[in-house]
């Protein structure tokens, strides 16, 4: 099931339960995952992008062995707020991802999720090397956790 907003999605998910973030690239997927209670983002694996199929199957072994509840997609909005090719490329994704998992799908905003990832990397003071194999985690990682606090105050604030 996807929903277009946070506030449906977090209509469509358990109470308590991990949520997983991804962040889609061309060639790889970073995916983050949360703890039970919501509150933190885990960078925690790159899986490298073949066919669709592989990619599924990969990610929802992933889901399964997190006992994950819910999947944060990366929407990559253009700056001005509008929608180009790579959204049109994530949106076909949950799609495709919706026919094989009952699991509950949202999008959130990423735009700069990189450039904060690559900015926190820089600061750690990471190698060039390893900046390359954990960026997109790192990256999923702050899209989720976005997500996640967003979720928080939505139920301080009801």
């Amino acid at each position: 099931m996807i929903c277009e907003d946070v506030s449906s999605f977090l209509g469509n998910v358990p109470a308590f339960g991990a949520l997983a973030g991804l962040d889609l690239g061309t060639v790889t997927i970073g995916v983050a995952v949360s703890d039970v209670m919501r509150g933190v983002a885990t960078p925690t694996e790159t899986i490298k992008r073949k066919k669709f199929g592989l990619d599924a199957a990969a990610l929802l072994a992933l889901c399964e062995k997190r006992q994950i509840t819910g999947l944060v997609l990366g929407l990559p909005l253009n700056m001005d707020g509008s929608e180009g090719p790579r959204c049109q490329a994530t949106r076909a994704f949950a799609r495709n991802l919706e026919r094989l998992t009952p699991l509950p799908i949202t999008y959130w905003d990423e735009r700069l999720s990189t450039v904060a990832a690559t900015r926190a990397l820089l600061e750690a003071d990471t190698s060039r090397k390893r900046r390359a194999e954990v960026i997109d985690h790192v990256a999923a990682a702050y899209i989720l956790q976005g997500a996640l606090d967003r979720i928080t105050h939505m139920k301080a604030n009801p």
